[in-house]
């Protein structure tokens, strides 16, 4: 007799959990703005010049396996150098060329007291 009363509201109780889950479920197939893997905050400074705070928000709204490496960000310091490489074919890959890359702007601007580049987030 229960049933018969309680079989309406448990189906669309039921269909209401679903309309909740499937977009979550499909939502793994894009990393676009995820921060991924944090090593460490990546805090920029507002005073900051040049293209790293726009690079950060690009490896923020990237898509695919992208990763940020930065010399120490240390409000005190004035200088800090990145690198960022976005949609990699992996993660490796991304945190191999980020790498690559920021150390190939250290030694272009010949920074010696902004600190050695490291990974400070992949996906």
């Amino acid at each position: 007799m229960i049933l018969k009363y309680c079989r309406k509201p448990v189906a669309s109780i039921l269909a209401g959990f679903l309309i909740f889950i499937a977009p979550a479920a499909q939502a793994g197939g894009s990393l676009a703005g995820s921060k991924g893997d944090v090593r460490y905050p990546v805090t920029i400074p507002w005073f900051t010049t040049g293209g790293c705070g726009k690079a950060y928000a690009a490896y923020i709204s990237a898509s695919g396996h992208s990763a940020f490496a930065a010399t120490p960000i240390v409000p005190q310091t004035e200088y800090f150098i990145c690198g960022v490489k976005l949609n990699a074919p992996s993660q490796k890959a991304a945190e191999d060329l980020a790498l690559k890359s920021c150390h190939a702007s250290k030694s272009k601007y010949k920074v010696t007291v902004a600190g050695d580049c490291s990974l400070a987030a992949s996906k």
